[in-house]
């Protein structure tokens, strides 16, 4: 007869199944922080997507801000990384953006009401995006270290790659498969207002045509995927051997790192003291 054994046992589908949707997660919100600390691989990606040809095809057809066409490389990078920027922190900003030629002679305010309006839905989804991502981290981290001391076996890092991988792999397929274009315009119309405009044509607007979009949201989507599987491939190293703890705890603080900075209280900023004097008369109004 044998004697008893102490070695540990193997965690359900359903601890398995944690750990992959949080590892998926949690390695497409490593992706996302990467990029945008990069500003999406604009500037990269500014000739292979040809955004310069196409601004200066649209930006002297738009029908409601001139001289576009005569902004430099440079502006445009600046101005997408400000619109970024903004989105990251809430919105804040987008309405004092302005664009400028050659020479530096201010050419006219970069957006319009709409569109102002578009990316504060886009600045809102993104921050409870991160959110979800930081969520996804900490389950990770956790629930690794709960099957540590439950005395359960982690899954091999092999076999985690290669679900998480899986995982991604065929979320790329269906959007391919289904057309980016058409899964880019459902989601559109599933995650943001109805009543807020999210659709623009290249003559009507100047964040369209600085962004070349949908085409080069199709780029950033292949560079996060990309960056995704080498997440997954990061993410996979706390499953080998007598690395969880060391990594469980780099990526716990790397998340309340994230958090603090998301979360931080932005400073108050107080006007005046503004002289009181008397009320104004009443406006009067034109009957129309």
């Amino acid at each position: 007869m044998r004697p008893p054994t102490n070695r540990p046992g193997t965690p359900g589908p359903l601890h398995l199944l944690v750990l992959v949707a949080a590892g998926l997660l949690a390695a497409l919100y490593l992706a996302w922080r990467t990029l945008a600390a990069v500003d999406f691989l604009y500037p990269v990606l500014y000739e292979p997507a040809g955004i310069g040809a196409h601004i200066d095809l649209y930006g002297p057809k738009n029908r409601y801000k001139r001289g576009f066409a005569e902004t430099t490389r440079a502006e445009r990078e600046a101005l997408f990384s400000e619109i970024a920027r903004s989105i990251r922190n809430h919105g804040r900003g987008l309405e004092s953006l302005t664009y400028h030629d050659r020479n530096g002679r201010e050419l006219g305010v970069l957006l319009r009401s709409p569109e102002i309006i578009h990316l504060r839905d886009v600045a809102t989804l993104v921050h409870r995006l991160e959110i979800s991502g930081l969520m996804a981290l900490a389950v990770l981290a956790f629930h690794v270290v709960f099957l540590r001391r439950r005395g359960l076996r982690l899954p091999g890092a092999g076999r985690m790659f290669f679900l998480t991988t899986g995982a991604v792999l065929l979320s790329a397929a269906l959007v391919l498969v289904s057309g980016p274009r058409r899964v880019f315009y459902a989601l559109h119309e599933q995650v943001f207002p109805p009543d807020n405009q999210w659709f623009f044509f290249y003559q009507d607007s100047l964040m369209s045509t600085l962004m070349k979009a949908p085409v080069l949201f199709g780029y950033i989507a292949a560079a996060l995927v990309a960056l995704a599987l080498f997440g997954v491939f990061v993410l996979a190293i706390p499953f080998l051997g007598g690395f969880e703890n060391i990594i469980g705890i780099l990526i716990i603080g790397f998340g309340l790192y994230q958090a603090w900075q998301i979360n931080r209280q932005q400073p108050l900023e107080i006007e005046g003291p503004f002289q009181v004097g008397k009320s104004p008369p009443p406006v009067q109004h034109a009957a129309t």
